[in-house]
């Protein structure tokens, strides 16, 4: 697998795929390489927390494409390829003579992946976007927030992380169509399109009943109680989501006569009385401590979990049960903590076999024993590159 991508959505689709046993060759930029290289602090030695959280089990070669020499070296490494992938803006790769109707000449199988902000067509094709960007065109940002408040970004790239994890979805089909028929085909993946479509409920909403969307904070605009509530320490985050847990939860708050108020007899009657219930809801919960609720919680089988800080979630015995934290040795960092591949495999277990790489770390090897290159045309190669 052949990554030309940069930032987030590419790389996370490519360290999916790494995840599962793909080789996935990265080809950077000499000198200053991905981007997220440089996003930080935080930074461990030389490398950005950012870079190290999307680039595991990959091998890096630094190669420069401003260079005729950089050009078909890639050129080559397509041709070897079953996947590439990139999120260049449309027409870049195809002036580079990378563009996807240029490869499938010489490797008719090949899955070509463009994660683009906007696609390879339509009016906005040659905007860039960031995830931020794109989640506010999306309308990810208009529904994230507090109800009266500004909106908001999610806190981490969620546009992104979602077009990845579609990107490597769509590969791994159309790999299965390639074993099926020896035809590789181009994927054109949008962040735009993953954001509107991930919109899911909201979306539907609107389309089928016209229905506007606004900001809900941590609530539900359909469902009450579905949210996160203070306690006499650190919040705790409920959902109620039917009349069984309804029940439960009133019981475990000490307030079985809400059973018995029509304000708050079926979830319907219980979102039109929101104003009424949440504040008798805030000041039962407000009386005792997180975990002394969620004792109570896990006993009556209402769903509820603290808003965990990043100290408390990797603290979790079920996040430390699941495995979700691997290490791996670095060259430079050593003994490298990293969030795990996230599915439990019964018959092929993902592991991080791969230290995210050092820039051109693996350039000498990959030129060497993918494309045959003598130890001095990868010198002169490099010296090129260097000078560039």
């Amino acid at each position: 697998m052949l990554d030309l991508s940069r930032i987030l959505a590419g790389p996370y689709c490519t360290m999916m795929l790494g995840d599962q046993g793909a080789d996935v060759i990265k080809v950077e930029r000499p000198g200053s390489g991905d981007d997220t290289r440089s996003w930080g602090p935080p930074f461990v030695g030389e490398e950005s927390a950012y870079y190290l959280s999307c680039n595991r089990n990959k091998r890096s070669v630094a190669i420069d494409l401003k260079t005729t020499e950089g050009i078909a070296v890639v050129k080559e490494l397509a041709d070897r390829a079953h996947v590439l992938v990139h999120n260049f803006t449309p027409g870049l790769m195809e002036g580079f003579g990378l563009g996807y109707e240029a490869l499938r000449e010489s490797n008719p199988g090949l899955v070509y992946t463009s994660n683009c902000a906007y696609g390879q067509d339509g009016p906005y094709q040659e905007r860039p976007g960031y995830d931020m960007v794109l989640s506010a065109v999306g309308g990810m940002m208009h529904i994230t927030g507090e109800r009266d408040g500004a909106p908001c970004k999610v806190g981490v790239a969620i546009t992104d992380v979602l077009t990845g994890v579609h990107a490597a979805g769509a590969i791994t089909s159309a790999l299965l169509y390639k074993a099926r028929t020896g035809k590789g085909q181009h994927l054109d993946i949008s962040l735009l399109d993953v954001q509107v479509s991930a919109l899911a409920n909201v979306a539907s909403s609107y389309l089928v009943a016209g229905q506007e969307a606004t900001r809900w904070g941590t609530a539900h605009a359909s469902i009450v109680p579905y949210q996160v509530f203070p306690t006499l320490d650190r919040p705790i985050a409920i959902a109620a989501a039917n009349e069984k847990l309804w029940r439960a939860l009133c019981y475990v708050l000490g307030h079985g006569e809400w059973l018995e108020d029509e304000r708050f007899e079926s979830n319907a009657k219980r979102v039109q009385h929101r104003g009424v219930l949440i504040p008798l809801i805030e000041s039962s919960l407000a009386l005792r401590s997180c975990d002394d609720w969620m004792e109570a919680m896990v006993a009556s089988g209402v769903p509820a979990g603290p808003v965990n800080d990043m100290q408390h979630l990797f603290a979790d015995p079920q996040v430390v049960h699941r495995g979700m934290v691997q290490s791996v040795q670095h060259p430079t960092l050593g003994d490298l903590k990293l969030a795990s591949p996230p599915v439990q495999y019964s018959e092929t277990p993902t592991k991080v076999l791969r230290h995210p790489p050092i820039l051109g770390e693996h350039t000498t090897e990959v030129l060497s024993d993918v494309l045959g290159y003598t130890t001095e045309r990868i010198e002169e190669l490099q010296m090129l590159w260097a000078r560039a």
